[in-house]
Parts: structure tokens; C-alpha cells; sequence
């Protein structure tokens, strides 16, 4: 599936963690929607990767592969990343995704989010 033209934080995501990590399954979910950023917001992210470059590895060292993999967007524009990091067995026994808790409303009562992820996509 080809990943929408006007998402470009998330193509950016998809992009390299495919071509860094080269996974058996990738997805990408935007779930700034389920944060208090304003409608189209690229900022907060869950993935799962599916690697088997991530066979033999804790867990810790699985997320500072795909940190490393996205440290410019995490610089930048991405304000939140959760991160499932499997091997192939791994997803093979529990071919699930985790499901985000809510929102707590951090940002909501700092007025500034909308121009600081302006900035952030500059």
C-alpha cells in the first residue's frame, strides 16, 4: 500500500524503517488524532516492526534501532513514538498490535502546540 502523499512524517517513517531495518511487517499508525494537537497533526505515532534483525536482541536494544532509525524525525516533529519491535517468531505466535491508552491531555492547556509542530515540520 502506497502511503498517503500528504502524510509525509508518516512515508518518512515507513520509508526508513524499511530500508534500514528491511522488516517481514511494518506497520505505521498516526494516532495524533487521540492527542490534543490540532486536526492533521503528524506528532504522536505507534509502529510495529517485524525484523528479524531483531533476533537475539533485548528488547532495549530493538528500540534503539528503530530510535536511531528515526532520530530526525524524533528531533523534530515526532512528539511521541510507541514502538513494537518483534521477531518473526514473535509475531508468528501473536500477530497483534498493542492498543494506545488515552490521551491525558498533556498539551492541552499549552496554546503554543499548534506553532510548535508548525516549527517542527519546517
Amino acid at each position: 500500500m502506497d502511503p498517503d502523499p500528504s502524510r509525509p512524517v508518516e512515508r518518512s517513517i515507513r520509508t526508513k524503517l524499511t530500508d534500514q531495518l528491511t522488516p517481514d511487517h511494518l506497520e505505521v499508525h498516526n494516532e495524533s488524532h487521540m492527542h490534543a494537537v490540532p486536526p492533521g497533526s503528524e506528532s504522536h505515532f505507534r509502529v510495529l516492526v517485524v525484523s528479524s534483525q531483531f533476533e537475539g536482541l533485548p528488547l532495549i536494544k530493538r528500540h534503539r534501532l528503530v530510535n536511531e532509525a528515526l532520530k530526525e524525525e524524533l528531533s523534530s516533529c515526532v512528539h511521541a513514538l510507541a514502538i513494537q519491535a518483534k521477531t518473526p517468531e514473535q509475531w508468528g505466535s501473536n500477530p497483534s498490535l498493542a492498543k494506545s491508552p488515552p490521551c491525558l491531555g498533556g498539551s492541552r492547556g499549552d496554546h503554543t502546540v499548534e506553532e510548535k509542530l508548525k516549527a517542527g515540520r519546517e
